[in-house]
């Protein structure tokens, strides 16, 4: 009796640990409902890279906020066919090293699809490793030429460098007389930018007087605007801290130069506060914008958040919503889809030609080449 005794506990026991196992480990597979009363399919994992600390981590942080924002207004709204969404963003420094740090973390942890780097050095060197495992990225706001040239799974939602040295060159031949540059050789954004606004000046046939400084002197830019000081502009393809001391520098050499940038200058109004300098910058995105889906974002981030949302912001808000449409057009429905297999089917998705984001910074399109095709806007700061 005590022998059939103790079998029939040992038998109890076993099943109660059994129960318990399941209940542990397929609670997340059982029917709990979905805000919008679908069934709990899983939880696909978004992650990036980004300079959360450090001189960029302007950037960071605000495509951080960006990206945060939008994944809670999708999981709250029900998610896509009962899949939640999940996001991490690991700090990458703005470097190549970091960012590859970065990745490999965030595949350990089970990354399925991504928005890539913030900077365009770090994306370079998260695209090789993405290239390899054919991990689906749209970065917010890396825009080197070389950035979507990794490979079929590489895209992106702000302008390209080459676009935006066009337009500059465009622009500033129509509206100025003498017109000066300064650019970063050490740095990949600004360099390519650079290369291709000099090419539209040629074929153009506009002269301009160039200064250059490196990532060893970038602090000091006294020398450089004595040479710029009677320009009427003086074009800035590179980052907003570098950008400020510049037309600081202008400023003090008695210069009246209008500071003329990139998306890059985004986050410079803090830096030129109380300086008698105008400031214009190519950007996708303006947050006093009346259209519907802008306003609501822009109510939404500063709710959240305590500040006005920047292109970045916006950036990570519209590559957040460019996976999710994409996911959705491709009919996902299977959260436990390995990287390679979902990136093949929201790049078949997001290159149909009949799919379009209506996003915070415009509406887009993207072909096979990961380009982002929109529309710009100008802004202006100062006088």
């Amino acid at each position: 009796m005590k022998k059939t005794a103790a079998k029939i506990l040992s038998v109890m026991l076993v099943l109660t640990l059994v129960a318990a196992c399941f209940t542990a480990c397929g609670g997340k597979t059982t029917n709990d409902p979905s805000p919008n009363g679908d069934t709990d399919k899983g939880t696909i994992f978004i992650g990036g890279t980004g300079p959360l600390t450090g001189d960029a981590s302007s950037y960071g942080i605000s495509v951080k906020n960006g990206a945060e924002l939008a994944v809670k207004e999708i999981n709250e709204a029900g998610g896509l066919n009962g899949i939640t969404f999940t996001f991490d963003m690991k700090d990458d420094k703005a470097t190549a090293e970091d960012a590859s740090t970065g990745y490999n973390a965030l595949m350990d942890a089970g990354m399925q699809i991504s928005i890539g780097s913030v900077t365009s050095g770090s994306c370079a060197a998260f695209g090789d490793l993405a290239a390899s495992d054919n991990l689906f990225f749209i970065t917010p706001s890396a825009s080197a030429a070389n950035v979507i040239e990794k490979g079929s799974n590489a895209f992106r939602v702000c302008f390209g460098d080459p676009d935006q040295g066009v337009l500059a060159a465009q622009e500033l031949t129509k509206n100025y007389k003498n017109i000066g540059c300064i650019y970063d050789t050490s740095d990949p954004y600004s360099s390519g930018i650079y290369d291709a606004f000099k090419a539209e000046m040629d074929k153009l046939g506009a002269s301009f007087i160039l200064q250059s400084f490196d990532a060893e002197n970038k602090k000091d830019f006294s020398t450089q605007a004595e040479a710029l000081k009677g320009c009427d502009v003086v074009f800035t393809p590179f980052y907003y801290t570098e950008a400020g001391l510049v037309a600081k520098a202008l400023v003090a050499k008695g210069s009246s130069a209008v500071v003329y940038g990139c998306d890059g200058l985004d986050g410079i109004a803090d830096q030129i506060e109380g300086v008698d300098v105008k400031v214009m910058y190519i950007t996708p995105f303006d947050a006093n914008s009346t259209k519907e889906n802008v306003s609501k974002f822009v109510a939404s981030y500063k709710e959240t958040y305590g500040v006005v949302p920047d292109q970045f912001a916006a950036d990570g808000y519209d590559a957040i919503y460019a996976i999710f449409e994409a996911m959705k057009a491709a009919n996902i429905d299977d959260a436990d889809i390995d990287c390679d297999a979902l990136c093949d089917a929201v790049v078949k998705a997001i290159t149909d030609p009949s799919f379009k984001l209506e996003g915070v910074t415009g509406t887009m399109t993207w072909d096979a080449s990961g380009a982002c095709t929109k529309i710009p806007q100008i802004v202006e700061l100062g006088q």
